[in-house]
């Protein structure tokens, strides 16, 4: 069984992997920042993942759309346009010779600090960025077999308390939630909202299925709780462009107990099943039929979002 939806097979060529650190390609093992980061020291920044497919990162502009907004939101100055960073993403796949079967991770920091101190005005250098591209692919047993989900004490933060639309470097409610819920036997934590609906997961979006095979209709949170996921959105609109009922809404645990199929979403596995929910198994405990025609589609509309790419 999988452990987590990003679990993957080691691949030696790893080792050799160059990374991209503030415009320099340097091997992995020389791959550092300084220990008077504000990533390193406050979790001060921003960052997404991606996937690659036929040499292209996938939803690339949607990817974008979020770091900026985010480091906006931060008054965080990345310090390169969208341009500069899309050629620097491409450098980085190039001199590593991937083109699929890869993860990018894109990462920006709000730099050094004179003093390990919270106020951005002690940071006397430019913003830190650096990009990782890994050989990694989700276990195929993930796809088929799914994943078990704990539902954890940890509650997701309000908007006024850290902003659950940033996708920041500041994680340590997940990571929490992910310790109580693999203690607790399960693979990744099913998180609540302040008022005791069904937010999110830990590292992903969560969705149910609900209705008969012939009509399903998919649910997910109403969104004010959790990431706002690009998977998670193309999946919504997936379902809507093909005749299947999907609403973002309010879901309690009893929902989510009662459902027929349930899944995650999130950029590295794609759409994920889901076997069970605290210990009570989520349909027959296998891979349903929506979750099935919703990995096609998704796998599809990857295809379509590569293909449409002028090659570079």
């Amino acid at each position: 069984m999988a452990h987590g939806t990003h679990d993957f097979e080691d691949d030696v060529r790893n080792e050799r992997v160059l990374v991209w650190v503030n415009g320099e390609l340097v091997p992995r093992e020389l791959a550092v920042v300084s220990v008077f980061d504000a990533g390193f020291i406050l979790g001060d920044g921003v960052w997404e993942g991606l996937r690659v497919r036929a040499g292209h990162p996938v939803f690339l502009n949607l990817h974008l759309d979020r770091l900026f907004a985010g480091a906006k939101a931060i008054l965080l100055d990345l310090g390169r346009s969208r341009r500069e960073l899309t050629e620097a993403i491409y450098t980085t796949l190039r001199a590593n010779g991937m083109t699929d079967g890869v993860h990018v991770r894109l990462m920006a920091t709000r730099g050094i600090k004179r003093t390990p101190y919270q106020d951005p005005r002690v940071t006397v250098g430019p913003a830190t960025v650096v990009i990782i591209a890994e050989h990694k692919e989700p276990l195929p047993r993930t796809l088929t077999d799914g994943i078990a989900l704990f539902t954890t004490h940890v509650r997701r933060a309000a908007p006024d308390t850290l902003d659950p639309k940033l996708n920041s470097h500041s994680k340590l409610g997940d990571v929490i939630a992910c310790i109580q819920a693999y203690t607790a036997g399960a693979d990744e934590a099913l998180m609540l909202d302040p008022h005791g609906f069904v937010a999110t997961c830990n590292s992903t979006n969560f969705f149910l299925v609900v209705g008969p095979d012939e009509e399903p209709e998919v649910l997910t949170s109403d969104g004010r709780y959790c990431l706002a996921g690009i998977t998670r959105g193309k999946v919504l609109a997936i379902c809507r462009a093909n005749g299947i009922a999907a609403r973002e809404t309010t879901l309690s645990l009893t929902d989510v107990y009662a459902a027929r199929e349930a899944f995650v979403t999130g950029t590295f596995a794609g759409v994920v099943p889901v076997r069970s929910v605290d210990g009570r198994t989520v349909g027959d405990g296998r891979r349903g039929p929506t979750v099935k025609r919703l990995q096609t589609l998704y796998r599809e509309l990857i295809d379509a979002d590569v293909a449409a790419r002028v090659d570079r």
